[in-house]
């Protein structure tokens, strides 16, 4: 009997069960659909997720404004540091340098000679004090005529009792001779034995290492201060307020956010380590202060929050009162079209819905618009009401001629998509292009129109771009390249000769780098319009990369002919040019080639046609050269020593050679220049004037330079220690070289691995060099000068310079360039010059030395003058470490 029982049958007790259940299940789905239930629903979701997102923004602002204060804290340490560094640094120099006078002149006489030098510190600010082995107070700044007794000072014993050279900070104090409170910076004093012989101090008041307290920018709660490594404070600002000795719980290095770890206060706390001091820099922010604003934003937030919640509780409630009396129906079909409305609206494409009429035989005979967008009526600059029910052939005459009345009937007629691009004018737009793209469906057509002008610009651009300098306009590498290979293919079918030549401007670089950048450019613009107009309109002309450009000559008679343009290129790029006030003068080195002659594909020519341009070079410039075989191997010559410079440093291959330098008035040799010299295995004694361009174009010349600087250091300290006068070492420092970040750290490392104090060095700078960067370079010249470091202009007078420039330089002496010198005895224009810069140099309290001296008549001329000093072959050639030992003794 079970097995009779049908599925369907109503007997059957799970019928009665299930119907029931599945009708309920659809009235529920139903309930929920309706918007007075949904609506709520989503109000509620939307609520949550509103408050998520206010909870999460303020969480995010927080997180801001922590991160913030974090690098607020970070900054006001690195400035606190730097400060404190500075201070420190300054007050020990002055330690150094009082121990030096005293080591030297004896404690009496090594304050008043400090003072009369300017160089203690000033008396309101700080006391300077001498104090012997006993611990008696010997002599002092400001004087005091009671020497009193520090021997049981802590300041005092850690010095007697600890060799090394480490300075002392004590806590704060008084005591008889400075009831003021204050702080004792000290260093020992040691005998010629090494034994201990006296302290040298310094005493500040502690508000001096917080001066840099700035409310605006800390607060009412903010926080500077030294600790000692002992843990105490031996000053401690908050506001207004300077206290000292108090013992902080344990300061780790670093960051944190501590709550009250110093004074109850909870802070942004930062502690540095003070380097070669035994102190750390403390500096905090209130936490309250700096969260101040973000407080502000989250009640902003909240309050925002709960009236958008009401808001949207109160709307919701409306809305919910009005669909429960509107139909459903209704609503359905206005949502709808709504949708449909907005998808065909928000498209970028213009829908046209065509219905096809047909004549008796059922041949289409025309379209007729039944349907269309916004974005058909703006690109086709009619009204919708006045596109619907058009023609196509009356809306679009020259349908039939243009294919897209047939592209219409072919959709239409075997369906499919059929796809086309054409140009065509746009109302409000112009000439443009259209993609067109046809679907055929019953009784018509659907035409989807896009705009795609926009893109056949951009391509036109990034073609434009690919193939064309975009400074000049001429064609660039790529596309000379190109063009060269159709024009060989050309000349090799026709049977002609065609030439090619490489342009290069002279003095480029100086423009370049004395005037800016937008200089060179300006010229590059101005040059290469000139040599376009020379050329005429059968040649190719393009840029090949900065200065450098190349001719391309098709179907040339030869030699003469190409000689005749040649030469009307070089006359037209030396016509001056003006940039802004400055007329420009600069010239042009040209190789040139001959097709089938001097190679037969575009490489070949090219690589012969550079060869050819810089025998033009080596002839002086300002010339044409045309390709002869041998000058591939001068070529080949150059490249190989570029190759052999690059492991010339490991290799030992480069040694020094020291020129001196002579006081025109006493004879004496006060200074050495360094100048390198390259001994190559193959081609023996290089010359610098060949492998200093080298080494700048390969990018060696920084690592040379540090090699020089590293060694002409040690051979100073060297000739010191044997006894000899000591002398200042003159080394020459390239653009490259200077413009480096290290430079300053690099000149102090080789000073501090040699061992040579600073007076021992100077650094010659050139002219032009100072001008690439006006700004920057005199700020790196400060760095170094407050080092201690001499520097001096090199090549004065062939630079840029002016007057008022000048006096901003930190130099000390001025080089007269040797084209200056050479032609002093005979030339009154040179004669003027050097006489205008001893005079010019004296006015600014500075030294000259004249370079390049060779006659009696030149030296005459000089010390006449009242020339300060000279080098050159009439004294010394440039000699070997040894020669010059000997040459030094003998003048001592």
């Amino acid at each position: 009997m079970l097995l009779q029982f049908d599925m369907a049958d109503p007997m059957r007790p799970e019928s009665h069960t299930r119907a029931p259940r599945s009708g309920r299940l659809t009235r529920w789905l139903r309930l929920v659909r309706e918007p007075y239930i949904s609506l709520p629903l989503s109000a509620l979701v939307l609520l949550v997720l509103g408050w998520m997102g206010v909870l999460h923004m303020i969480e995010s602002e927080r997180s801001a404004a922590i991160a913030t204060a974090r690098a607020s804290a970070l900054e006001l340490i690195n400035t606190y540091e730097a400060q404190v560094a500075r201070n420190l640094d300054a007050i020990d120099q002055t330690l150094k340098v009082l121990r030096y006078a005293v080591e030297l002149k004896g404690a009496q006489s090594a304050i008043p000679t400090l003072d009369a030098e300017g160089l203690l510190p000033p008396g309101m600010v700080f006391d300077v004090r001498v104090a012997d082995r006993n611990g008696i107070i010997v002599a002092s700044n400001p004087a005091t005529g009671h020497k009193a007794n520090i021997s049981r000072q802590d300041y005092f014993t850690f010095q007697r009792n600890n060799p090394g050279d480490d300075p002392y900070v004590s806590e704060v104090r008084r005591d008889d001779l400075n009831p003021e409170p204050h702080v004792h910076i000290t260093r020992r004093i040691n005998d010629a034995q090494g034994n201990f012989a006296g302290v040298v101090m310094l005493e500040v008041a502690p508000a001096y290492f917080t001066s840099g307290y700035e409310r605006a920018r800390q607060g009412e709660h903010g926080l500077l201060g030294l600790v000692g490594v002992d843990g105490v404070f031996r000053v401690r600002r908050t506001g207004d307020e300077v206290s000292w000795g108090q013992r902080p719980p344990q300061l780790g290095e670093g960051d944190a956010l501590a709550p009250g770890s110093v004074d109850g206060v909870k802070r942004f706390l930062n502690v540095r380590k003070m380097d070669g001091f035994p102190l750390y820099a403390v500096s905090a922010l209130s936490y309250d202060e700096q969260m101040a604003t973000f407080e502000q934003t989250r009640r902003s937030y909240l309050l925002a929050a709960w009236g958008g919640s009401a808001a949207l509780v109160v709307i919701v409630t409306l809305v919910c009162i009005w669909s429960w009396q509107a139909g459903r129906t209704r609503r359905r079909i206005r949502l709808a079209q709504e949708r449909y409305a907005a998808a065909s609206e928000a498209s970028l494409d213009a829908f046209f819905v065509m219905r096809s009429v047909k004549d008796e035989q059922g041949r289409i005979i025309d379209f007729v618009l039944d349907a269309t967008n916004s974005r058909a009526e703006a690109m086709s600059g009619i009204g919708k009401d006045d596109l619907i029910g058009r023609t196509l052939l009356s809306l679009l005459p020259d349908a039939r001629e243009s294919g897209l009345f047939a592209d219409l009937v072919r959709a239409e007629r075997g369906g499919g998509v059929h796809e086309a691009e054409r140009q065509v004018t746009i109302p409000n737009v112009g000439q443009g292009w259209i993609h067109r793209q046809v679907v055929g469906v019953e009784g018509g057509v659907v035409c989807i129109v896009r705009d795609i002008t926009e893109r056949k610009r951009n391509e036109e651009r990034i073609l434009q771009m690919a193939h064309y300098d975009e400074l000049t306009g001429l064609p660039n590498r790529t596309l000379v390249s190109q063009r060269l290979e159709v024009a060989i293919a050309q000349a090799h079918h026709d049977g002609t000769t065609l030439a090619v030549a490489f342009i290069d401007l002279d003095g480029f670089k100086l423009v370049n780098d004395g005037l800016g950048h937008q200089a060179g450019d300006e010229l590059l613009r101005v040059v290469s319009a000139r040599m376009r107009r020379a050329v005429g309109d059968d040649a190719m002309l393009g840029r090949f990369g900065g200065d450098e450009f190349v001719l391309v000559l098709p179907a040339v008679q030869g030699v003469a002919d190409v000689d005749q343009v040649l030469e009307a290129v070089r006359q037209s790029v030396m016509q001056p040019a003006m940039l802004g006030e400055h007329p420009v003068h600069v010239s042009a080195s040209i190789g040139a080639v001959l097709y089938p002659n001097d190679g037969g594909d575009a490489n070949t020519l090219m690589m012969n046609a550079d060869a050819a341009m810089y025998r033009a070079k080596e002839r002086g410039s300002n010339n044409v050269q045309f390709y002869a075989r041998e000058m591939n191997s001068s070529h080949e010559e150059k490249l190989k020593l570029r190759e052999g410079l690059r492991g010339a440093l490991e290799a030992g291959q480069f040694s020094l050679v020291y020129q001196p330098k002579i006081d025109l008035r006493t004879g004496r040799i006060f200074g050495v220049e360094a100048l390198a010299r390259w001994n190559h295995p193959e081609h023996r004694h290089v010359s610098p004037a060949r492998f200093i361009p080298l080494a700048e174009e390969c990018g060696m010349i920084v690592q040379l330079g540090e090699w020089v600087m590293h060694t002409a250091c040690a051979q100073n300290k060297t000739w010191r220690d044997a006894g000899l006068p000591p002398v200042t070492m003159s080394v020459n420092v390239s653009a490259r070289q200077f413009e480096e970040k290290h430079l300053v750290d690099r000149v102090a490392e080789a000073l501090r691995q040699s061992e040579l104090p600073p007076d021992g060095l100077e650094i010659e700078v050139t002219e032009s060099l100072i001008m690439r960067d006006l700004q920057q370079a005199v700020g790196r010249m400060r760095e170094l000068k407050a080092m201690g470091i001499s520097l001096s202009v090199d090549d004065f007078g062939t630079g840029y310079s002016s007057l008022s420039a000048l006096k901003s330089f930190p130099i000390s002496s001025l080089k007269i360039d040797k084209s200056f010198v050479s032609d002093l005895a005979t030339s009154q224009d040179d004669q003027a010059i050097a006489m205008a810069v001893i005079s010019l140099g004296h006015k600014l309290n500075l030294r000259v030395i004249a370079e390049g001296v060779e006659t009696e008549q030149q030296c005459r001329f000089l010390r006449d003058n009242d020339c300060d000093e000279m080098q050159g072959y009439l004294f010394s050639r440039p000699v070997g470490p040894a020669d010059f030992a000997a040459m030094l003794a003998r003048t001592a």
